[in-house]
């Protein structure tokens, strides 16, 4: 509504408030012997004068009401029993149920933000609670594809190993259907964890030495050699994160190129710590295809690992050129600020 036009914006109350001020002003006069209708008047002004404060909002009712006092004063300078009159029928019948009116309209106004805030808060314990399942999402998808897929490769290589070695037609066999079976496992599980883990950053990895780590790699048979220089402390994000990046090269290692020599090397220098991770690459296909990250038939293996080493503030690199070789690069500055 345009300023100055008359409707239900401010202006248009403020008259509705002039008006209501005026008929309390005429009503207040002359009140030595009120008919019935005048006494009615007085009781349909209070109405409407609650009803105005209730529901019309103005800025200029103070404005309003004071020119009407005025008037009751001037009319009081003339005869005092008028104005007293004019002044008592402002009071008791237009600014005191406008009052009451004002009242109840804020005590409204504070039960509906009262109302809207609890909703509020409602709504951002839900988002809250909703992102923490999404958190616990993450962390189990990465548990189980950091320690199955880990596991699953490590089957695949056994079954490889059991089949070079089988002597018989038959148990060459089992040993390649087994061998087959994991692999598809391994697949199926990044597969169906990648539902879990879109739009998440993995959290959480076992506290396992990364010594321990080849050693079990070694045992299930990878021709794996581990190679480390420096002091072996390092702080705990930057150590799950060696531990993490090792982890994914040795399982992509066993289940693209089995078989084939696997060099881990860790290098503690002043401020960051060097992880390389190789292996010669096994055929044209070995060792995945590459691209946006991800390893293989739709893994999100390496896709995760970069995540995890760019939130650190370092820096992973995959070559496959002359070896299919993981670096990553883990400084200690942006760690230990994250572990404070």
């Amino acid at each position: 509504m345009r300023s100055g036009q008359v409707g239900n914006g401010p202006v248009g109350n403020g008259v509705a408030l002039a008006v209501l001020a005026a008929v309390g002003v005429l009503n207040g006069l002359d009140t030595d012997a009120l008919p019935l209708w005048r006494q009615l008047l007085f009781i349909a002004l209070a109405v409407a004068s609650y009803l105005h404060g209730r529901h019309l909002p103005t800025r200029c009712g103070g404005a309003v009401l004071g020119s009407a006092a005025a008037v009751g004063v001037a009319v009081g300078v003339v005869a005092i029993p008028e104005g007293m009159g004019v002044l008592a029928s402002l009071a008791v019948f237009v600014v005191l149920p406008r009052l009451v009116g004002l009242f109840r309209r804020q005590q409204a106004e504070l039960i509906t933000a009262g109302r809207e805030r609890i909703a509020q808060l409602e709504r951002a314990q839900e988002l809250v609670a909703e992102q923490a399942g999404l958190r616990e999402r993450a962390r189990i998808a990465t548990d189980m594809h950091d320690s199955l897929g880990h596991e699953l490769a490590l089957i695949a290589l056994r079954a490889g190993a059991l089949e070079l070695t089988a002597d018989t037609d038959r148990v060459r066999r089992s040993a390649a259907e087994l061998r087959a079976s994991a692999v598809h496992a391994t697949d199926r599980l990044r597969h169906t964890l990648g539902v879990l883990r879109e739009g998440a950053t993995p959290v959480g990895t076992p506290d396992e030495p990364v010594e321990d780590l080849v050693g079990r790699a070694a045992d299930a048979g990878l021709p794996v050699v581990l190679t480390r220089t420096g002091s072996p402390a390092l702080p705990p994000l930057v150590d799950r994160a060696v531990h993490r990046v090792v982890q994914e090269a040795l399982t992509n290692a066993a289940r693209h190129a089995p078989g084939r020599p696997v060099s881990v090397r860790v290098d503690r220098c002043a401020d960051e710590v060097l992880v390389t991770v190789s292996n010669p690459v096994s055929g044209p296909g070995g060792n995945g295809a590459v691209g946006n990250g991800a390893v293989g038939n739709g893994g999100t293996g390496l896709a995760g690992l970069a995540e995890r080493v760019r939130v650190l503030g370092g820096g992973l690199v995959v070559r496959r050129d002359p070896d299919f070789t993981v670096a990553a690069r883990l400084p200690f500055e942006s760690a230990v600020e994250e572990d404070a």
